[in-house]
Order: C-alpha cells, then structure tokens, then sequence
C-alpha cells in the first residue's frame, strides 16, 4: 500500500471537478484500511490527526476547487460471492466493485432485485449510504447486511437493514455512521422474483416495444436493457461531459401545499408518501415552471433532456457548478416556496 501526496481528485470524480488531496491512498484489503487509518491518527508526515473522505467510484460528488486537506482513501476492495439460501440467493459483494457489474452479473444468473438499478455509475460501498434507487425501487429493498470497519473501536461490525435507517436517500452512513468504511455489501435475491414495471418510464417503453413487428416482453434482461436505454437517453455521455447525475432530490411536500401548486401549475406530477405528504419531481419544476434546461452559465450548464443533471461541459471550477446549483435553489424557493436539496455530496 503506497500513501501518495498532493493528488488530484478531479480524475477521480465523474464532474471531472476538485483539487488536490494533501495525502492519497487506494485499499484493497482489511489490511490496507486498518493501515491508513493508523497513517491518519498520526503516523504521517503532519503528525497530526488527518481527516478522512472515503471515495468510491466519484459519481455522487462535488469537490473543492481547493481540494481536501486531510487523507482520501479509495475503497477498492473486491469480489463477489453467491449462496443459495433456499429458494432465495445470498450476494456478497466487496465496496469496490462496480456497481452496474454486480447488477449485470446478477440478472445473468437470472436473480431478481437489482434490475431497476442498471446502469447507476458508481461502486456497491455507496449503494447503502446513498440508498441508491431508480424506477420504483431502492437499494433497501434488497440489502441484507452491510459490513464495516469502525474505526470508534477498531473492530468489523455487520449492521441489518433494519439497523441501517435507510430513508429516502439517506442511511445511518451519512450521520451516526459516517466514519465508518464499508468493506462488502450482502443483498437478497429471488430466483423466481417479480418484476417492477409500473413506473410510467419503463411502463411507457414496453407499450411502445409492444406495438411493433417483434413484441419486446418485459422479462428480467430486458427490464435491465429498458432502464439502461432510458438512462442513456436522459443522462450526459460520461465520456464526453462531466456530470454527477441528478443533483437535486426530489421535493417532500404536504398534501395541502401540493394542491396549492397544481392549482397554479396543472400537470404537476406527484407520487404518494403517506396520508399527509407527497412527492414531486424536482425535474418537472425545473423544467416546467423555472425553465432551466438546457441553461448555460459559462462551462457549468443544465443538461439538454434533463433538468435535473448538472454539466461540466469543459473547464468548470466547483464554484461554478454550485452557483449555478444555488441559482436553481433560489428559482424553484422564489416560484413555489419549495426548498430542493442537493443530492450530491459536497467534498
């Protein structure tokens, strides 16, 4: 394990944004985290007591022009294993693995539960903390356990879903644990699963797959080439352009705010939460009612076919894509009173 000084972050981000690291480190193994953990609390050339950022696969973050002064500690710890539990499969897999590689592998073993998650960039140790989803399902919905080194004690913890707090993009990661590494991530899978069709995007491309010459039936492998079809249609090329994804959560609103927006904005879509509140697509308002996409500030824009997607379209400092982000912030608050969130991470 080599620590590395004065990297820079922005090869390691898909915003393509961010200074340097004052010290750099990637872990393969239990060994190596317990190693740069050691190198933080004081074994290093500062002699000081370094922060820490764990990095995955840089595809939910926004770092600092002025980079981070502390140790950054890329998770790439691998493998993944199978056991039959059952009717049902147990799936192991190390943080660092590709997300879209586990779920690939998966649907071609033919296990249900990942499906509607291809194609999200990204590696499994972010899949929890983020409670990554995408039409109509979640990363909850088939976590088992999740393994972490505690750095608090020094001892490997296995944590339930239930101990998880998972919520609506949010995990006990993100707060009580958010010192915490993961070093492998167990799901649930069905063999003979059901598959989640009903989200008006996938349930649209088989209406439309069902019209023509060769019925398309949504069967396992091709709700995974649905979602994949659909993501790449709505997101930038990553090879292109760089971009986090969507940067805004959607909005959680009161049933009774709701109605006061449609009635001056009709067509404004919600989904259900409960029997007070309601969800809204950021998007939609950014789209419909601020007009945002396809917006240009400079180097830092909206993305053309989705107003969610925030791009570095060559050349954009941090500092201009969260001017832009506050611009956003500032339109949606001003035309419906709605306070949209980032769902990227500042770094």
């Amino acid at each position: 394990m080599t620590i590395q000084e004065n990297v820079l972050l922005a090869p390691y981000t898909t915003f393509r944004i961010g200074g340097a690291a004052r010290f750099f480190v990637q872990v393969k193994s239990l060994a190596d985290v317990r190693e740069a953990y050691d190198f933080a609390r004081g074994k290093n050339p500062t002699g000081k007591t370094l922060p820490i950022f764990i990095l995955g696969g840089g595809s939910n973050l926004l770092v600092s022009d002025a980079g981070f002064d502390g140790l950054v500690i890329k998770n790439e710890i691998k493998g993944i294993e199978f056991e039959k539990k059952g009717d049902d499969w147990i799936v192991s897999a190390g943080a660092g693995e590709k997300w879209d590689d586990l779920v690939a592998v998966t649907v071609e073993k033919g296990l249900f539960g990942l499906e509607n998650l291809s194609w999200i960039p990204g590696t499994v140790g972010a899949a929890p903390v983020q409670n990554i989803g995408a039409y109509g399902a979640e990363a909850k919905d088939t976590i088992d356990w999740v393994e972490v080194y505690n750095p608090t004690n020094g001892k490997i913890e296995r944590l339930a879903n239930a101990d998880c707090n998972f919520g609506y993009r949010d995990s006990i990661f993100k707060h009580e644990r958010k010192n915490n590494i993961i070093l492998r991530v167990t799901f649930l899978l069905r063999k003979n699963g059901k598959l989640s069709t009903e989200y008006k995007d996938i349930k649209n491309y088989f209406a439309e797959k069902g019209t023509g010459s060769v019925e398309i039936l949504p069967t396992l492998e091709n709700v995974r080439k649905a979602v994949i079809e659909i993501r790449t249609k709505k997101l930038p090329d990553l090879t292109k352009y760089g971009t986090a994804g969507s940067f805004f959560k959607n909005a959680v609103i009161s049933k009774s705010q709701y109605e006061d927006l449609v009635a001056k904005y009709p067509g404004l879509p919600l989904f259900p939460v409960d029997e007070k509140n309601v969800k809204v697509p950021t998007a939609w308002i950014l789209d419909n009612i601020c007009g945002f996409k396809g917006v240009r500030r400079g180097a830092a824009g909206v993305y053309q076919n989705q107003a969610l997607v925030l791009v570095n379209f060559g050349g954009a400092a941090a500092q201009d894509i969260k001017n832009l982000a506050n611009e956003m912030i500032a339109s949606v608050k001003q035309k419906t009173g709605i306070i949209i969130s980032p769902e990227v991470e500042m770094v």
